[in-house]
């Protein structure tokens, strides 16, 4: 059993304050992803995590043991880094090696456990290969393998899968989840992917300018995100985004700006009546946005111009002008329509997000 916890987590690179109080609980087994941009403080945390980071304030523990002051070696865990690490000396075996020979493992024992790990992994036909004549995908499963013969209580990974190319990454996201789910680790991976994050997470946390803007599972993210940076940080194509003001009258609400009025169903009205006469930031995403039809409300359309067309085979995606405002919708691929095209597109109205704009939290 491994729980990892982490109270109170600070640092500080003196006046950058890179790491903000992060709280967050990790269950044993569990496979957790930090995502966010470049310098929120994800893989900062990570290396704390791992020791190769000291910490301002706060704490680390696993299994209720504070790790804070236990040097890397000492903490039961193993880290797969963005850039392999393996020397370029030793054979596919010798790497995967080492660690177990540093730790003075008997002969047996390690060639045992490289075995299994290289069988999990199948790479047994490498292990005599040295890394320069291993593939990308190669030398990340050797990395791979490393960390499984230790055995440890946590896996750390640091971004594995950017140097490898746009379909390498896709199988080895799955042999990843394949791969936790035999071995059974608890484990915590970076990424600033939000694919990445989205398929491998149990949960997400997604991290902003060193805080923890939301934890939870990858549709709770997706569906019911607690600020605008997480609806627009989560999706791709991303969220789209529209400033409008919230008029009512007689009872009946709406919202609208240059080329757009619609009136949001109950639940949502609701929730925006204490706006009446402000602006609020609406948000819909692409696949929430389809060509209209004669069954739509005229309430939940809106007219707009085709600007780009991008035919994906399994999809379309439109960016079109609407009024200010530039959104993209995914439309069904069977639809006929070229650039400058005007189309009246009708939106879901279930699937409507406003937030504040100025404190940015969700209505």
């Amino acid at each position: 059993m491994a729980e990892v916890h982490i109270q109170s987590l600070n640092k500080k690179f003196d006046e950058v304050h890179a790491v903000r109080d992060v709280n967050l609980g990790i269950r044993d087994k569990e496979f957790v992803v930090l995502v966010g941009p470049s310098g929120c403080g994800k893989t900062t945390t990570l290396r704390m995590v791992a020791g190769l980071e000291s910490i301002t304030s706060g704490r680390i523990l696993i299994d209720d043991k504070v790790i804070n002051d236990l040097p890397p070696m000492d903490r039961d865990i193993a880290m797969v880094f963005q850039n392999y690490a393996l020397y370029p000396h030793m054979s596919v075996y010798d790497n995967m090696a080492f660690g177990l020979k540093m730790r003075k493992f008997s002969r047996a024992d390690i060639a045992k456990r490289v075995q299994d790990a290289a069988e999990i992994l199948g790479i047994q036909q490498l292990l005599a290969r040295k890394p320069r004549q291993l593939s990308g995908g190669q030398r990340q499963r050797v990395a791979l393998g490393r960390a499984i013969v230790r055995h440890p209580q946590v896996f750390l990974f640091d971004e594995p899968l950017s140097n490898l190319d746009a379909k390498l990454r896709v199988q080895m996201r799955v042999e990843l989840k394949k791969l936790h789910d035999r071995l059974g680790t608890t484990a915590i991976y970076v990424t600033h992917d939000q694919v990445e994050a989205m398929t491998l997470g149990d949960r997400v946390v997604v991290m902003k300018d060193g805080l923890v803007q939301q934890v939870g599972e990858p549709l709770e993210l997706y569906n019911e995100p607690a600020n605008l940076f997480v609806a627009g940080f989560l999706g791709s194509p991303a969220m789209n985004f529209a400033t409008v003001r919230v008029g009512g009258s007689d009872g009946a609400l709406w919202v609208e700006n240059e080329g757009l009025r619609i009136k949001p169903p109950g639940k949502a009205a609701d929730r925006l009546r204490r706006f009446v006469g402000e602006e609020v930031t609406l948000g819909i995403r692409p696949e929430d946005l389809h060509v209209a039809s004669a069954a739509d409300p005229v309430e939940l359309g809106f007219d707009a111009a085709v600007e780009v067309v991008e035919k994906l085979g399994s999809e379309i995606l439109l960016d079109v002008a609407v009024g200010p405002n530039t959104m993209v919708a995914s439309v069904d691929p069977g639809i006929r329509v070229n650039i400058h095209d005007r189309l009246r597109l009708a939106l879901n109205p279930e699937r409507l997000h406003f937030f504040d704009t100025q404190s940015e939290a969700v209505i």
